[in-house]
């Protein structure tokens, strides 16, 4: 009888010890997964930043690819590559009201269009810093991309936008997008 006893508790079920290591294995897959989607968010969010940057800078060289005659203007004079705004600096220069059928003349459109690019910075980056500029190498010699500009005559014009991140101290360029068909500069640093 005993022994009739002891086989059939031995059929009926699992050990504690047993229990608590499929709880542990369980956990951990749980924690592991748990893990992996905070990665995909922070992923997808890195993503969209970039996306917008992308936007933001392209939707800028659009706008100056609509008013060539600012681009024609020598590089001193052009008020492009007067841009550099960081957002930590206070609220970004306000420009002309150039709506529907204001008539406004080249500088005034150029500088509503540096206004509202700005304006967009400050709305969709914490941190953020956008420059247009002319550089011939817009990385340093590691090969990251690098707030300085060569200003060289015959350097393409490029926007450069950037942001920090929330472990960073100061805003990293991101976003280097040379203008193609902006024109050239001339000779004694016109574009």
């Amino acid at each position: 009888m005993h022994a009739a006893v002891r086989a059939s508790r031995a059929e009926a079920g699992f050990t504690l010890a047993e229990v608590l290591v499929a709880l542990f294995v369980v956990a951990l897959g749980i924690a592991g997964a748990a893990g992996v989607q905070a990665m995909a968010l922070r992923s997808a969010r890195a993503a969209a930043r970039m996306s917008d940057g992308v936007q933001l800078a392209a939707a800028l060289a659009e706008r100056m690819r609509a008013n060539p005659a600012a681009l024609a203007l020598a590089d001193a004079d052009n008020p492009y590559l007067h841009l550099d705004y960081a957002t930590d600096t206070g609220l970004p220069p306000s420009g002309p009201a150039c709506y529907g059928a204001s008539a406004c003349d080249t500088g005034e459109l150029a500088r509503f269009d540096l206004a509202e690019a700005a304006h967009e910075l400050g709305m969709r980056f914490a941190g953020a810093r956008i420059l247009a500029c002319r550089d011939a190498s817009a990385s340093d010699p590691s090969g990251e991309p690098s707030w300085s500009c060569s200003g060289e005559a015959g350097a393409p014009l490029v926007i450069k936008l950037g942001w920090r991140e929330a472990d960073e101290a100061a805003a990293l360029p991101r976003v280097v997008l040379p203008m193609t068909g902006a024109g050239t500069p001339v000779a004694g640093g016109g574009a």
